[in-house]
């Protein structure tokens, strides 16, 4: 009578494991990434920080990584989910250089592999918590889009995910051309994470910048930005607001 008892029991046990896997809710997380073309390729930043909840717990979370020969991605969202990811472009890469044909994944097609990644695991209610941006060059035709957690797509000449689309788009819609050196694309760049770090709670002051060109892909060592912290905002910034403390 008890073995037979113990059986239902067993089987609940192992539901309920198999129903805890898919990621609820996102633990720990990164914030915006940021992304736009210049004129010798493709420029990528991202800060370090990776939060639990409201807690700024990690400050070395890289989240800028190549793709291949010919792609660069950004995470934010998830970290875990970014990893997983991160392993299947990983398999799609080694797969792809296994035919030995002289041909190699562009940032097209990466992307649109990626878009249909997301779109999948949307469809069984059980998604990456990320949104990607994917810069590349191949054949001197840059390439830059991104994908959200639902599959939503799109290329443009930039982008921004988080906080970075409310607060950074505006910036880059203003000031952004397509004659833009690596040293005004660096310093728009820069002007755009100083804003998220200034405006965003999970923004840090340790931030990486990726460029791909022809040439190859570079990922910079991290460094912090020079901010400014005496506006009269800053120092007092519920003064004139009514029903404040």
């Amino acid at each position: 009578m008890n073995s037979v008892d113990s059986i239902p029991a067993k089987n609940s046990l192992l539901s309920s494991q198999a129903e805890s896997e898919r990621t609820l809710y996102p633990y720990v997380t990164g914030t915006s990434v940021i992304g736009i073309k210049y004129n010798d390729g493709i420029l990528l930043v991202a800060d370090m920080g990776g939060s639990y909840g409201s807690t700024l717990r990690y400050k070395s979370v890289e989240r800028l990584k190549p793709v291949g020969k010919h792609s660069l991605i950004g995470g934010g969202g998830e970290i875990s989910d970014f990893q997983e990811i991160l392993r299947k472009l990983d398999e799609l890469i080694l797969y792809d250089n296994m035919w030995d044909d002289g041909n190699s994944l562009g940032p097209k097609e990466v992307h649109s592999y990626l878009s249909r990644v997301m779109y999948n695991r949307r469809n069984k209610f059980d998604p990456f918590w990320n949104s990607l941006v994917l810069g590349g060059m191949k054949k001197g035709q840059k390439y830059l889009g991104t994908v959200n957690m639902i599959g939503v797509h799109y290329e443009d000449n930039h982008v921004a995910t988080g906080f970075g689309n409310h607060l950074a788009q505006p910036i880059l819609r203003d000031e952004w051309h397509e004659n833009l050196s690596f040293e005004d694309g660096v310093k728009l760049l820069e002007k755009c994470m100083r804003v998220l770090l200034y405006r965003d709670r999970s923004a840090i002051n340790k931030l990486q910048i990726a460029k791909i060109t022809e040439e190859g892909i570079t990922i910079s060592q991290p460094y912090a930005l020079k901010t400014f912290w005496n506006f009269s905002a800053f120092q007092n910034p519920t003064l004139g607001a009514e029903g404040s403390w």
